[in-house]
């Protein structure tokens, strides 16, 4: 068996790495073509040596095909998986720095509130030109995989504008089913759950053992539980006041939301800094940095580690090899993906792109009808659904308005802003990421203007709530382990940066 896979966005510390292990992992796929691209020469270098070698320990005969033309790389690829994070680390910094001065204080910053409809902005006008080399170069009918986030938004905009068949994937609704397992006493493979919603704010709308609905033991479970019930405040809280359990992190799912983190003095209420995903401040931009630092500086030794084995016990919970694997050999397999909803979930709207249980086999991609999510789940989705299509649209067309609608309209910036206050946010923002929005040109023109005249709304200098310093390489070098899990860290869920650059 043989076909292309192609990776854009390569040059991710880990991600491409585990990806490549899961799909080798396949018995059938062993004669498979491999294609990386990225736009950093170094970082997609030392990638490709890593799997190269990976690929030399595991006995397998794979040339990885590893270029900086994309073009090149998507080449007659069947399924390409895009881990891209436009702008790298250097606009991710404005994403989390600029809003501060605001007072909007993000953890994350890479799926909704300011960053992540900026964050969408870059992505969406990088990944509708991706899409077009897709169209063009690519086998007839191939499947884009996209674990690039804004995850809502990119997928709704490759599927809208892109011309590109694209499902979305990300591993939250695993590691919250692992949760709910744990707080219940039992195993992931006791509990049947089913999950429905938007990407980062999915629900488990169906916890079962059994066949015995467990749903009202949850709140219980979580308030008692040693760990989670210090660590998961924001989503206990959103289980006590809903009454379904959210898929996202403390951290994550705390900036979606008008009301845990717009008072500086009661975020650390709903906080836990033993981990940055519980909530801190810039906490994910803090171990990118530290992530790139490190393997840039400690990548030799990375050679001389152990290789990755390729065997089906070391497979990730990923969906992304999975569901090849489903359409490839006909096997079948059942995960949560982000598609069109087409009616799927029936109090959200169709176009939006939603997250919900499906099925893959030789036949194709199969996603059941949910029917209705209960009614306060779904009034949440449908605030965050209204953000992301102003922010799709915007992106797609350079309408600066629609942007700032959709700055208006997001939760977090919504309940610490005034409008005032958001123009001359975004102003601030569209200038400091001209050089990747070239759709917005006229109106960062406009936006120099106003900032030049003077006469601003005064900002504070602000180091967030709850935010810790960037460790430096000697100090990483002190525990090298757990600057490897930092590193592994960086390459959560779909947040992956190009290369980590």
């Amino acid at each position: 068996m043989s076909f292309k896979v192609a990776f854009i966005g390569a040059g991710s510390i880990g991600f491409t790495r585990g990806l490549l292990r899961d799909l080798l992992s396949v018995p059938e796929f062993k004669r498979i073509e491999v294609a990386f691209t990225d736009i950093n020469s170094r970082n997609l270098q030392m990638v490709t040596e890593l799997c190269q070698r990976d690929i030399k320990e595991n006995g397998l005969d794979i040339q990885i095909q590893s270029t900086l033309n994309r073009r090149e790389a998507l080449r007659d690829a069947r399924y390409i998986f895009s881990v891209v994070r436009i702008g790298g680390l250097e606009a991710f910094q404005t994403d989390v720095d600029i809003p501060l001065k605001y007072g909007i204080d993000q953890c994350v910053g890479d799926t909704l509130c300011a960053g992540g409809i900026m964050y969408g902005q870059r992505g969406i006008a990088e990944m509708l030109n991706i899409c077009k080399d897709i169209r063009e170069v690519a086998e007839k009918d191939c499947l884009l995989l996209n674990y690039a986030n804004p995850m809502a938004m990119m997928t709704w905009a490759c599927n809208k504008y892109g011309g590109v068949r694209t499902i979305g994937l990300c591993h939250g609704v695993q590691h919250g089913h692992k949760q709910i397992a744990d707080v219940l006493g039992l195993t992931k493979e006791e509990v049947d759950i089913v999950c429905a919603g938007i990407n980062h704010q999915t629900w488990y709308v169906q916890v079962r053992h059994n066949g015995e609905d467990m749903t009202g033991k949850l709140l219980e479970g979580f308030e008692n539980h040693p760990d989670y019930s210090q660590t998961e405040k924001v989503r206990i809280d959103m289980l006590r006041r809903f009454g379904y359990y959210s898929t996202e992190s403390n951290g994550h799912l705390s900036e979606y939301l008008p009301w845990y983190r717009k008072r500086p003095e009661e975020i650390n209420e709903w906080i836990d800094l033993g981990s940055w995903i519980n909530g801190e401040t810039g906490g994910y931009l803090r171990v990118c940095t530290e992530s790139r630092n490190w393997f840039e500086t400690d990548f030799p030794n990375w050679m001389k580690d152990p290789a990755l084995e390729y065997k089906q016990e070391h497979r990730s919970e990923e969906h992304g090899s999975y569901i090849v694997e489903g359409l490839e050999t006909g096997r079948v397999y059942r995960g949560h993906f982000n598609v069109v909803n087409n009616g799927v979930i029936s109090n959200l709207p169709d176009d939006a792109i939603i997250e919900a249980p499906g099925y893959v086999d030789g036949n194709g991609i199969s996603i059941p009808r949910v029917g209705d999510l209960p009614i306060g789940c779904a009034a949440v989705c449908n605030v965050s659904i209204s953000v992301q299509r102003l922010a799709v649209e915007a992106a797609v067309s350079g309408d600066d308005m629609l942007l700032r609608q959709a700055m208006m309209m997001d939760p977090l910036v919504g309940a610490v802003c005034n409008p005032k206050e958001i123009w001359q946010l975004t102003d601030e923002m569209l200038v400091a990421q001209e050089k990747w929005l070239p759709q917005y040109q006229e109106a960062i023109e406009k936006a120099k203007g106003r900032l030049a005249a003077g006469n601003l709304i005064p900002t504070k200098q602000n180091h967030g709530a709850a935010r810790l310093r960037v460790k430096t390489v000697q100090e990483m070098a002190q525990d090298r382990e757990a600057a490897n899990r930092v590193a592994g860290e960086s390459d959560k869920a779909k947040v992956r940066p190009t290369a980590v650059k």
